[in-house]
């Protein structure tokens, strides 16, 4: 059975930094490409950022783009978004988010396995 937790979100201040996990079990995590989205009250669900599973670029839209940082460690079946200078319009739930082999797209329709997301919230 898969399983996909996050961990990591909390309370933070604008300009401050979190770093976000998210481990799966169940899966060969090596062969699956990794997703962060996120959800902000009363919006919908958005990418945050895209990881494929084998060596290749790495997607952020521009609203995150040179802020968070996404990585994977395969050893430890862990996923990672390291988030700097943070704004209050980054609060928001943060899922991860799986896909066995290459996404076609970095959007929620093209992935699998999901958490149950982990909050954070930035105030100013």
């Amino acid at each position: 059975q898969v399983q996909v937790v996050e961990s990591g979100g909390g309370l933070a201040q604008a300009g401050g930094s979190l770093r976000l996990s998210c481990t799966a079990s169940g899966l060969t995590f090596e062969t699956y490409s990794m997703a962060w989205f996120r959800q902000p009250p009363g919006k919908e669900r958005e990418a945050v950022s895209c990881i494929p599973y084998t060596d290749g670029p790495t997607y952020y839209p521009d609203s995150v783009k040179g802020r968070f940082t996404i990585s994977r460690d395969n050893a430890k079946k862990t996923l990672y978004l390291q988030m700097n200078s943070l704004k209050p319009e980054d609060t928001a739930m943060y899922y991860c988010a799986a896909r066995y082999r290459l996404y076609p797209t970095c959007h929620e329709s093209a992935f699998t396995y999901w958490g149950q997301g982990t909050q954070v919230t930035v105030s100013s």
